[in-house]
């Protein structure tokens, strides 16, 4: 009887061993080798993206990321969509209102008075959806290539650019579906500013 115990106990004493020792690796391979790998990976052949996707501006100042909206309040700018949050990376989301809430009806309403305010000009009919819209995250860099193009009387007036020019600036930086399939073509604010900046100190 004592030798089927020291026996169990032995057995269960390399048990506990086996079960410490594949612990430690997969610690180190999970843990330490696997980020370290990853990281590396990322650094060499996406060094932009790894980084955060941040983009400069003519200076050499980082402005921002491609992946995250802003608000700009000069009218000369084209403007992005509606933030629940304030554009606040750290505070992603929305509030998630159905169509039918108070708030969101309030909020709507103050959207399209602002929007016909700085664009008295452009037919209400003509307003897209996504610029009185906010979208899943709070955070969209993009707007739909018409909700670029219908600022751009507002943008012409202020500044003197020609439509035509503005127009053209439009399409120069309307991106594809991805892989010609996914998505819907779209612009990114932040890049649309910049490169309208440039134009202006010309």
């Amino acid at each position: 009887m004592n030798k089927r115990i020291k026996q169990e106990q032995e057995t269960g004493r390399l048990s506990l061993g086996v079960v410490i020792r594949i612990s430690l690796v997969f610690i180190v391979l999970c843990g330490i080798v696997y980020p370290l790998v990853s990281t590396g990976l990322a650094q060499v052949l996406f060094p932009g993206r790894a980084n955060g996707s941040f983009i400069e501006n003519a200076a050499g100042e980082t402005v921002g990321s491609e992946l995250i909206g802003q608000k700009f309040d000069d009218p000369m700018h084209f403007q992005s969509r509606v933030s629940s949050i304030d554009y606040k990376a750290e505070a992603s989301g929305s509030n998630n209102y159905a169509p039918s809430n108070p708030d969101m009806l309030k909020r709507t309403e103050e959207s399209i008075a602002a929007w016909q305010e700085a664009n008295p000009n452009v037919p209400l009919s003509e307003l897209p959806i996504d610029l009185i819209t906010n979208s899943g995250s709070g955070l969209d860099p993009h707007i739909t290539p018409s909700s670029a193009k219908v600022q751009v009387p507002r943008i012409s007036k202020l500044t003197g650019v020609s439509v035509a020019q503005l127009n053209q600036l439009v399409d120069d930086h309307t991106e594809g579906r991805d892989l010609g399939l996914f998505g819907e073509p779209r612009v990114n604010v932040l890049k649309l500013n910049l490169a309208l900046d440039s134009l202006l100190k010309k």
